[in-house]
This record gives structure tokens, C-alpha cells and sequence, in this order.
């Protein structure tokens, strides 16, 4: 039976090319289509936008996202047993469908797409989502190259990025998703969704980059950060002690008795700028 895009059913495009989720990889496919619209819904109308999607493997939520209407998708694919079910997508949506095989961390973004609104939608490979997102918040220049991200990770990871201070949750992670940009939980995805299933439950979480960040230097936020938390349970005089301690704090106007999880992304930067 063909599926809701009439293309087959995703098991059998699987099964035909004897596709298996490899760990090494970080790879956790999704079956239901049902699902993977859900997500490329997440990210807003796509009518006119190109959508740039890290880890399609088979492909459930690149035919989500053509289905629902993306001018382009350029999806990017470092297992190359996967190309030919990609490549039936592409002849399935003549002209809209590129497939870039290669490794996402050392793919330059910023000049992947040269004109109209770009989205990034994505079921990120576990192994190097995190960093992916670092380098977003982080491009050479502001208001970045996308409207949006809509990426899955780890429920962990969401939490991590979606925390705001006196947070269990909140670390680096947090300050650097704060800074730039407005980040909530879209929904939860149980690990029984999954091929393999994960041992962990999955969130989807949307990112919209905010057009006025706080004035601040991102590689001294990071450093200020990374002191900050490398020892989170100290009081800030002590963790912050190898980048000027208290007297930086005192420059910035901050209690060194106080620790990181209390202070508030406006803060960080403030200490970050006196740096």
C-alpha cells in the first residue's frame, strides 16, 4: 500500500535497500509519517522556503516537509547506503530535492543558500547535534541565515536548551540558546516511534533567532560560560578564578558568592563584556 505522498511505505523502502540504523552513525529512524508531518508543521508555513535538513537517512521527514509544500529541500547525508532511497525521493519531487553527501560539521551553512527564506528542520543525529546547534547560535554574522530550527534531540538535551536560570537544567547550553534566540519545547517523542527504539525519550524543540541579541562578543560569552559552569557547585569568586575573578565580578557588578545556575543570561553577558 503507498503512503499518504504516494510514495511506498517507508518499512519497505528500508527493507528494499536493506537499511539498518547504525550507532556509530547516531542514526534512530522514523517510521510514522504521521509523525514526521507533525514536526515539519512545527516549523511553520513552507510554502516559498528552503528547508535544510541534517541526517534524512531513508527520508520520513524529508517526504514530510516536500509534501507539505518547501520550495527546496537540501538535505545533507553522510551514509551514503542511503543515497538511492533519497534519489527516489528527488525524482518523486522533480527539482526540489538536493542531496549533499557529506559530513554536516564541516559543511558551510552560511552559504548553502543564496536567496528567500531558509528553515532548518531536522532529526539531528545524536552523536553531533549539540555541536550543530553551537555552531548555529554562533554564525560570523547576525540576523543568522535561517528564520528557524526545528530539531529533535535527546529529551535531555531539550531541557538543557529550553532552561532559563535556577534550573537544574541550565548550563552553557542554555545561556548561548538565551542570548540569541526564543527556544521552547514543541512536544515529546516516545522512544517506541523509533527504529531502532532509543533508550531515551526524544523532544522536538523550535528556535527562532531574536533580531536584537544582547550586544556581546560570543567567544568571550564562551569562555565566561565554560568557567562558569565547569564548576557549577562553587561559588562564582572560585569558578571564574582563571578569567579575572573577583575583580572582574566586581567590574560587572555581580555577587562572587552567588553560583552559575543563579545568574541570568543578561548577567553572563555582562561579565562576558567586561572580559
Amino acid at each position: 500500500m503507498a503512503a499518504i505522498d504516494g510514495l511506498p511505505p517507508l518499512r519497505d523502502v528500508i527493507q528494499r535497500h536493506g537499511l539498518d540504523a547504525r550507532k556509530a552513525l547516531g542514526q534512530n529512524f522514523l517510521f510514522d509519517l504521521n509523525l514526521t508531518q507533525k514536526i515539519a508543521r512545527t516549523a511553520g508555513p513552507l510554502e516559498g522556503v528552503t528547508v535544510i535538513e541534517v541526517g534524512p537517512g531513508p527520508g520520513g521527514l524529508t517526504r514530510a516537509i516536500l509534501s507539505l509544500g518547501a520550495k527546496k529541500l537540501i538535505a545533507i547525508e553522510r551514509d551514503s547506503r542511503c543515497l538511492p532511497a533519497l534519489a527516489e525521493i528527488a525524482d518523486h519531487y522533480p527539482g526540489r530535492l538536493e542531496v549533499i553527501e557529506g559530513d554536516a560539521l564541516k559543511i558551510d551553512f552560511e552559504n548553502l543558500v543564496t536567496d528567500g527564506p531558509v528553515r532548518i528542520i531536522a532529526n539531528l543525529p545524536y552523536n553531533v547535534g549539540t555541536q550543530l546547534l553551537v555552531n548555529w547560535l554562533l554564525p560570523k554574522a547576525w540576523p543568522p541565515f535561517y528564520q528557524s530550527m526545528t530539531l529533535m534531540f535527546q529529551r535531555e538535551v531539550g531541557l538543557r536548551i529550553v532552561a532559563e536560570e535556577n534550573d537544574d537544567h541550565y548550563g552553557r547550553l542554555g545561556v548561548l540558546c538565551g542570548w540569541r534566540t526564543q527556544a521552547r519545547m514543541a512536544f515529546d517523542v516516545p522512544p517506541q516511534a523509533f527504529s531502532p527504539p532509543p533508550k531515551v525519550t526524544s523532544s522536538v524543540v523550535h528556535l527562532e533567532p531574536l533580531e536584537n541579541p544582547i550586544p556581546c562578543s560570543a567567544a568571550a560569552l564562551e569562555k565566561v560560560t565554560m568557567a562558569a559552569f565547569g564548576q557549577r557547585r562553587k561559588m562564582l569568586r572560585q569558578s571564574v578564578k582563571s578569567i579575572g575573578g573577583e575583580a572582574l565580578l566586581a567590574k560587572a557588578g555581580i555577587d562572587p558568592q552567588r553560583r552559575a545556575e543563579t545568574l541570568s543570561v543578561e548577567e553572563f553577558c555582562r561579565i562576558a563584556n567586561c572580559l
